[in-house]
């Protein structure tokens, strides 16, 4: 084991030993989760991570159309709330002693892709990490290895967008702030010549995908060891779709 390996698995260790504390501190002010809230908290954990946000994506790109045809701003409201019939609901109490989402998205911080939304889920259901761009950022690496480590998240799903700005800025000449130019950097790594805007982010959403392995040890050992999977997909706002890559 190297210098940087024990170094990420002694922060792993402590972050894992002092999560037992933290709980029995939060027992001590708000008294021990119940068998009930235990499970309300485990209910909406489905058997295929993967397949449960392909369903959900299916249901909201149904409302989403019919959203489009309707002619009020409250009866637009009223078919988009149509993907939470039937819907799991975790029950607040739970939520309020810890969490234990079923898979973990790194995706845009742009205003149009909400991935509770678009992928028909509640409160507690997905960890999210959002930056303009979805690039694998230091501070997204380490949510994620959080994610994954600590919380148990089976799936990252990392997801880029139709008009994705940051993208399109990447691909652009024009001056940019010094720090705008650090976020584009790994866009531009991921740039092949002649790509038009839509495989630029489906080419930089794969790129962010495969760089979470690459930089963390913690996220390829997952994924060596079956526990993990790292997929890419891009969402297309006209239709609400997500297309798996």
């Amino acid at each position: 084991m190297n210098r940087r390996q024990m170094l990420i698995g002694s922060a792993i260790g402590a972050a894992g030993a002092a999560l037992p504390l933290i709980a029995g501190r939060s027992a001590e002010a708000s008294g021990p989760m119940s068998h009930e809230l235990l499970e309300s908290l485990q209910a909406c954990t489905p058997s295929d991570a993967l397949t449960r946000l392909q369903e959900g994506n299916a249901r909201f790109a149904k409302a989403w159309a019919a959203a489009g045809s309707a002619g009020t701003a409250q009866q637009r409201m009223q078919k988009l709330n149509d993907i939470w019939e039937n819907n799991c609901q975790i029950d607040p109490h739970a939520l309020a002693q810890g969490q234990k989402p079923f898979a973990a998205l790194l995706s845009c911080a742009d205003s149009r892709v909400d991935p509770s939304w678009m992928f028909a889920c509640g409160s507690g259901e997905l960890f999210q990490v959002r930056s303009a761009g979805n690039t694998a950022f230091d501070d997204a690496v380490a949510s994620l290895e959080y994610a994954v480590s600590v919380l148990g998240v089976p799936l990252v799903l990392v997801m880029g967008h139709s008009g994705c700005g940051a993208v399109k800025a990447a691909m652009a000449s024009a001056p940019l702030t010094p720090l705008l130019e650090k976020l584009v950097t790994p866009i531009r790594a991921s740039l092949q010549s002649r790509d038009d805007l839509s495989l630029a982010v489906q080419g930089n959403a794969r790129y962010a995908a495969g760089q979470l392995s690459a930089r963390s040890e913690v996220l390829k050992g997952a994924v060596d060891g079956g526990k993990l999977k790292i997929r890419s997909a891009y969402f297309d706002i006209g239709s609400a779709r997500v297309t798996l890559l």
